[in-house]
């Protein structure tokens, strides 16, 4: 297996700048604290207004004066379903200044999916857009949480009572393996699984990327990516604060306005959608695109033909990294140095990558495809009160069963070849096709399911749903369609639904999905 000789992780408990025996709270001292004051632009909102470093500061130490006069205390989470807004990204600010674990949610999720997340996770508070707040407020009485409302342009119970707190917040303190984050990701079962990240998880990651990435607080981030997902908060985010630079805040993706304002940035993290839609872009050229200096793409792979034509077009070879929930980002391919185009580059430093045989654990030589599996301070803490999956999935030598197969080349580039699990990556998001079956199952005149992703252009991957229907049956597909629309999230519903007669099964009559990918390999189109 490979292995980085260096570590970024530094210890908790050293001397700081606060004169303790230990740092006070070793990622709000390194991300934000050190920003106090500053006059510097850290946010340039869509709108041409600038939000500065001390500005943002002094609203993330509002709000964690409203989560302390509320009841919260250190360790406990906070549930935030929010719009993109800046008022949303100082809450995860706050949190971290006073101790509290951030559970941010995708928007998408519907009243039923957060019912789950919200009770498994026991938030004693919950943060959500006033449109939805009738819906959540029974999840909160029931469950004995408080609600607030934070809507995309700012307004809501939050900011209106944090906005007559002070501008200044004693931090809480925490230590490197204190939890910070609690983000959840599907699991095979149906059941999500609560994904604990500590401190020292999410600032060594930052820290090591803003170094291999070169950033400098000369950089401006293009930031068009979600805040709920690790990509958008966790990586772009938290490299910019590390570097003390700047970021373009969008709202949300819009091809137009990107094409628009990349001459005013220096990066653009983005998914391979991102890219897709540029190279179809008539005003994105060679010329427009020649003030980046770094383009990345991650959390869903990046076809080798799309790293080619941007390259062809705009003589900039995009950077794919490779990271999931669990571990935050475990290589990159190198920023100086080659790019391979189909490849997830390099461990970065601190981070152990080796290939493993799925059934002895054993490991395997280069270009031998495997399990992958992965070791460092990137590393997540376990599964949120789930022993048995944490002990399943992660090793006593610290090792992480990602579920991903791969291999190594001869000169350590790590190339994901598929995946272990039946985890579907579409436009960046994870879909893990049993909570899709599940639905599928309980509709009326359906046998069985079977959920598959296959090729898309834009999205990497989308969904389809195959249904076998009960004897004598012939089940309504629009109707599921319907059903399905009003239980889940919209990324996870089925692209398409089709009929079929059975499904291949093997020796031990378990669905072979790998039959059903390549017969329907061309059943969705990008339009």
């Amino acid at each position: 297996h490979l292995t980085s000789s260096s570590c970024a992780l530094c210890a908790g408990r050293e001397i700081s700048s606060h004169g303790k025996d230990s740092m006070t709270n070793p990622l709000f001292d390194r991300l934000f604290a050190k920003h106090t004051g500053k006059s510097k632009p850290f946010l340039r909102l869509v709108d041409g207004t600038t939000v500065s470093y001390a500005a943002f500061l002094g609203l993330a130490a509002q709000i964690a004066h409203l989560l302390t006069q509320s009841g919260l205390q250190a360790g406990d989470r906070l549930a935030a379903q929010v719009q993109k807004s800046h008022e949303a990204l100082a809450l995860y600010a706050a949190c971290v200044q006073a101790g509290v674990v951030f559970l941010p949610l995708n928007v998408a999720y519907t009243t039923e999916e957060l019912n789950y997340f919200i009770e498994d996770s026991g938030a004693r508070m919950i943060v959500c857009d006033g449109k939805v707040a009738a819906a959540l407020s029974t999840i909160a009485t029931r469950l004995g949480a408080s609600l607030e409302t934070l809507n995309q342009d700012g307004t809501g119970t939050l900011m209106e009572s944090a906005r007559v707190m002070p501008e200044a917040f004693p931090t809480v303190d925490r230590l490197s393996e204190d939890l910070a984050a609690l983000l959840y990701t599907s699991g095979t079962t149906g059941r999500s699984k609560g994904a604990m990240l500590s401190q020292g998880n999410l600032l060594s990651n930052a820290e090591t990327l803003a170094k291999e990435w070169q950033f400098t607080p000369d950089d401006v981030l293009l930031h068009a990516l979600p805040i709920f997902h690790t990509h958008g908060l966790f990586v772009a985010t938290n490299v910019t604060l590390v570097s003390g630079a700047s970021m373009i805040f969008l709202p949300q993706f819009n091809v137009d306005q990107l094409v628009g304002l990349i001459p005013d940035a220096t990066v653009l993290m983005g998914v391979p959608t991102f890219y897709t839609r540029l190279l179809d872009h008539p005003q994105f050229d060679r010329h427009r695109a020649s003030g980046i200096r770094l383009f990345v793409s991650g959390s869903a792979p990046l076809l080798a033909e799309t790293h080619v034509q941007f390259a062809d077009r705009t003589g900039h070879h995009i950077l794919e990294r490779y990271g999931m929930t669990e571990t935050n980002m475990n290589t990159s391919n190198p920023y100086d140095g080659e790019r391979r185009a189909g490849t997830v580059g390099l461990p970065l430093p601190g981070v152990e990558v080796k290939v493993t045989d799925p059934e002895t654990g054993a490991t395997l030589p280069e270009n031998t495809v495997g399990q992958i599996e992965v070791r460092g301070p990137n590393v997540f803490k376990g599964y949120w009160q789930m022993p048995e999956k944490t002990a399943a999935e992660l090793r006593g030598n610290g090792f992480f069963i990602t579920g991903d197969l791969g291999k190594i080349d001869e000169d350590g580039y790590v190339h994901i070849l598929g995946r272990n699990k039946d985890l579907i990556i579409s436009g960046g998001y994870n879909i893990y096709p049993k909570e899709i079956e599940l639905v599928l199952d309980a509709q009326p005149g359906v046998l069985e399911s079977a959920v598959i992703g296959v090729p898309h252009r834009d999205l990497g991957e989308t969904v389809i749903g195959l249904i076998v229907a009960e004897p004598g049956q012939s089940p309504d597909l629009e109707q599921i369609m319907e059903a399905i629309q009003a239980t889940l999230a919209r990324f996870k519903q089925p692209r398409r639904l089709i009929g079929v007669p059975e499904l291949p099964r093997n020796a031990m009559a378990k669905v072979q999905k790998n039959i059903l990918r390549e017969q329907f390999k061309d059943a969705v189109h990008a339009v």
